[in-house]
């Protein structure tokens, strides 16, 4: 007799879910309310909120809030209904998908319902099984799950190795030679966990060695890096390098959703090939309309990225004052480095949140190694000098305490 699926799902319930019964709803599936912003309500309290993807503060701005309403009034969730191809295309998708072309200088753009979607889904379109492709160790698990999903070949180099990245290039032009096929290198313009670029400039400059074309993630780069805002390959001065350019509308944008940028000629065979899309209902006509206010003041209001890093800089460099371990961070997103096992980690959360009234997100094994623990802390344009000067007093009280072994214990918190 064959086993049974559910008695093996009851069996083994994953490295996170293990914990579901003890965390669920506290750290894990945590219910956030209130308005959008750095003080949210967690359980009753109000705490100061370090978790929220709104990096340039657009979520509540007074103009963000009047469009959407309109919007939702004018058209409901429903229109259009239908998938793009049959009967979901409407003038404002289009008008979208030309402003973010223009925004990051490319030819034209596809708007994608999900990021996370979008990317696995265009990964599995753009490659066959003659084709190779090389890609980041750390990639985030979207390009990770696009390249499982590849019948060909694929060669990983180490996180942001160049030289690695190299060899590994020389690997698969061997392969591809043989097979008659192409190569497609994935990385991330800001990898979202340790907060550092990707080597997009010199990837790039690899060009003059290698035949490959760059599909590069940068959702945490696009409306935060770069003199326009358009992104890590604006920042680094690379753009035209990057071949296919993802950004999502759920940091910067504070929506939902993605879009990918790239020659005409692509994006048209995407658009025409990408099941995730030609399957798919169309964006709903009222987040379209929200988008496009977004991109408005995105583009409009340099003053909101200026505010956003004036706040990331005083936060990073109060941490390093104050003795903490961030890494190689050079993005808004701020990573804190301690040591200690799981328990200790949500005893050091559970104390942080109850009697310090913070909130931010821990990251434990297995995203991390055994004994690390990180404290991911995302800035906003609408945080203040005096929360992050409150932050980094609270941490520094709190690491004492785990220093001292306070924290130690055989199983995580009571809840």
């Amino acid at each position: 007799m064959s086993a049974d699926i559910f008695e093996k799902i009851k069996a083994n319930r994953g490295p996170l879910g293990m914990h579901a019964k003890e965390s669920h709803g506290y750290f894990t599936f945590p219910k956030l309310e209130g308005e959008i912003g750095p003080h949210m309500v967690f359980r009753g309290k109000e705490k100061l909120n370090w978790s929220l993807n709104n990096y340039l503060g657009l979520a509540n701005h007074p103009e963000v809030r009047k469009t959407d309403m309109q919007a939702a009034s004018d058209y409901g969730f429903g229109l259009p209904m239908g998938a793009r191809m049959m009967s979901g295309n409407s003038n404002y998708h289009e008008e979208l998908e030309n402003e973010l072309s223009n925004f990051v200088s490319k030819e034209d753009t596809i708007l994608a319902n999900f990021g996370y979607q979008a990317v696995v889904s265009a990964i599995d379109c753009l490659v066959d099984r003659h084709d190779v492709i090389v890609y980041d160790a750390e990639s985030h698990a979207c390009i990770l799950d696009g390249v499982r999903l590849h019948m060909g070949k694929r060669f990983v180099f180490k996180h942001n190795d160049v030289e690695d990245c190299q060899k590994q290039l020389e690997r698969a032009t061997k392969l591809a030679v043989e097979t008659g096929g192409a190569i497609l290198v994935i990385t991330e313009g800001v990898f979202g966990m340790r907060g550092d670029q990707g080597k997009l400039k010199e990837i790039v400059a690899l060009k003059e060695k290698f035949n490959f074309r760059l599909f590069v993630d940068d959702a945490h780069g696009i409306g935060v890096l770069g003199a326009t805002g358009a992104g890590t390959g604006e920042e680094q001065g690379c753009q035209d390098g990057i071949d296919i350019y993802f950004g999502t509308f759920a940091k910067s944008f504070a929506l939902i959703g993605g879009f990918i940028s790239s020659d005409a000629q692509v994006v048209e065979y995407l658009r025409y090939n990408m099941r995730s899309q030609i399957f798919a209902k169309a964006m709903p006509l009222a987040l379209v309309k929200g988008l496009l206010k977004r991109l408005e003041l995105m583009r409009n209001h340099p003053e909101f990225k200026e505010k956003l890093w004036e706040n990331t800089n005083a936060l990073q460099s109060g941490l390093i004052a104050a003795g903490f371990e961030i890494g190689p961070t050079n993005s808004c997103v701020t990573p804190v480095y301690l040591s200690g096992s799981i328990p200790e980690a949500t005893n050091l959360i559970f104390d942080l949140r109850e009697n310090y009234n913070v909130f931010c997100s821990m990251v434990v094994y297995p995203v991390v190694p055994k004994g690390m623990i990180i404290l991911r802390l995302i800035p906003t344009a609408v945080h203040t000098l005096d929360d992050v000067a409150y932050t980094i007093d609270c941490f520094s009280k709190i690491v004492g305490k785990l220093k001292a072994g306070e924290y130690m214990s055989d199983k995580i918190a009571a809840i």
